[in-house]
């Protein structure tokens, strides 16, 4: 997995941040957590990933990078909806992938 330095966090899991991502990173559990993620499919934007799931033997973590995390599903989408507005008001459009990859290219 690979983490977005600029992570966006949503207001409930912003406190204990450090915390779940040290969780997620040694693949202990977390309870009510979502990681956004740059899409794994072309077709789409982003990918809204119950943690719970990453646990899984043999899922692709090495493709994942993480964009965002929340506590909750409504904290994920309310997350992606200020991305979206975020997006929009800087570039004019909603191309959400490309601003995130280009800022993921400027970061390194």
């Amino acid at each position: 997995m690979k983490w977005y330095k600029n992570l966006y966090l949503g207001e409930e899991i912003a406190p204990k941040a450090r915390k779940i991502i040290n969780k997620i990173k040694k693949n202990k559990p977390t309870i009510d957590v979502y990681v956004i993620a740059l899409a794994s499919n072309p077709q789409n934007q982003l990918d809204l990933i119950p943690s719970w799931e990453l646990l899984q033997k043999g899922y692709p973590t090495d493709r994942v990078r993480v964009i965002g995390l929340a506590q909750g599903k409504k904290e994920a989408l309310q997350l992606v909806t200020s991305l979206v507005d975020e997006v929009y008001q800087k570039t004019g459009d909603v191309k959400i992938l490309e601003y995130l990859q280009n800022e993921w290219r400027e970061q390194t």
